[in-house]
């Protein structure tokens, strides 16, 4: 369930009265860290931002749109990233910039509802309810009010579930905007003190609403650090926030951004310029300015760029691509088998493509289920209750 949602249209600081009895520090936590998760909505087409450079049918079916060989960024003799990904390049010769192709969920599904609807569950159509990352959650254990977060408009299908989670458009928006800083802060201490001791559900959202605003407001005076120039867009503003958080130590687990933009029927554009090379390159210049402004603190933080489903391998009437199947998984940051490309992949021949899809030889819960294990500190034991009805396979992911 959505347990609070908060800061929709405040403005301005809140202030941090009693967060020092809630606050949590990542060393303190099993696994320690924060996952990040980018949702890329729509059905990124992953054969265009994960290149198979060594595959000559890719051009044969994209004569107007695919990636040449000669444009990619090489990243072995199989494989290259789209030029407008030059930063995650860069990234990935360091070793902290990994690709899983070919991922897909059990149930295959050209629906965004539905694909996306079960890849958030973490398992079949006929699954669990709640969502994956709230699962993972109550088996990593307790945690601070800003423990989960989803910034953006409401909670996030894979952070529904019982542990409660907070949801914010913008991190200065957590707030009360009552008066001046004295003022708000004897309204703090009169929220914290009516529903103090008070078993009701409502006084608990009251409370966790407190502690969060008192954590808001030590990410709120952390600056981004030189050089880490994000770009003037909703996902520069969104991972600016979740960096801000991440240096404060305020106990983040989980963060969760939607991107949408990525449904490329028409028009899906060149390596020179179009709507895929605009999407990709504004997301290679956040990332590229998260991990500078993270800098150390970036070793125990991991993002996972998901998607609901790939495009199919031949471009349509439109000069775009189509609802497909096996998508691509990009992972940053720390804790990383960085510089590689893991997973299953046979190629794109006629006779190996399911239906003219990139079929799904890897299952995306194997690549979750290693970095929830590594980051979030989730038993071996209890990956069976946040992906059920699946046994893992590792893929080698994670160091």
């Amino acid at each position: 369930r959505r347990r609070l949602l908060v800061g929709a249209g405040a403005a301005g600081l809140a202030l941090g009265t009693g967060l020092g009895r809630a606050r949590v520090s990542f060393a303190a936590q099993p696994g320690g860290g924060t996952l990040v998760v980018l949702f890329l909505r729509g059905g990124m087409d992953g054969l265009s931002a994960l290149v198979p450079v060594g595959d000559p049918h890719l051009a044969a079916a994209r004569p107007d749109i695919a990636v040449p060989a000669s444009a990619a960024l090489p990243l072995d003799r199989t494989w290259g990233l789209h030029p407008a990904l030059s930063s995650l390049h860069q990234l990935w010769r360091d070793g902290r910039c990994a690709a899983v192709p070919a991922v897909s969920t059990p149930d295959i599904s050209r629906s965004h509802f539905q694909a996306q609807d079960c890849l958030e569950r973490g398992g079949s159509a006929t699954g669990a309810t709640s969502g994956w990352l709230n699962r993972a959650l109550e088996s990593a254990g307790p945690g601070t009010p800003l423990q989960a977060l989803t910034v953006g408009k409401s909670t996030v299908r894979s952070l529904v579930g019982e542990r409660p989670t907070t949801s914010l458009r913008a991190l200065d928006a957590l707030s009360l905007r009552i008066g001046d800083e004295a003022r708000r802060g004897r309204a703090v201490e009169a929220l914290r003190a009516l529903h103090e001791g008070v078993d009701h559900p409502l006084a608990a959202d009251a409370r966790t609403a407190v502690d969060a605003m008192g954590a808001a407001q030590l990410a709120a005076a952390v600056a981004p650090e030189p050089g880490a120039d994000y770009p003037d867009d909703d996902l520069g503003t969104q991972l600016r926030d979740v960096a801000r958080l991440v240096k404060a130590d305020v106990g983040l687990r989980v963060a969760c951004i939607d991107v949408g933009g990525w449904d490329t029927h028409v028009g899906q554009g060149t390596v020179d310029g179009g709507t895929m090379a605009d999407r990709l390159g504004m997301l290679d210049r956040a990332l590229d300015a998260f991990v500078a402004d993270l800098g150390p603190a970036g070793d125990a933080v991991t993002v996972v760029v998901m998607t609901e489903f790939g495009r199919r391998v031949e471009q349509n009437a439109s000069r775009g691509t189509d609802h497909g199947h096996g998508a691509t998984v990009l992972l940053v940051g720390g804790g990383l088998a960085g510089g590689r490309v893991h997973g299953t992949w046979h190629g794109l021949a006629p006779e190996v493509l399911d239906d003219g899809d990139v079929p799904g030889w890897n299952d995306y819960r194997d690549v979750l289920a290693e970095v929830v294990t590594m980051r979030l500190g989730v038993p071996a034991g209890s990956l069976g209750d946040v992906f059920p009805g699946h046994r893992p396979q590792p893929l080698g992911v994670t160091a």
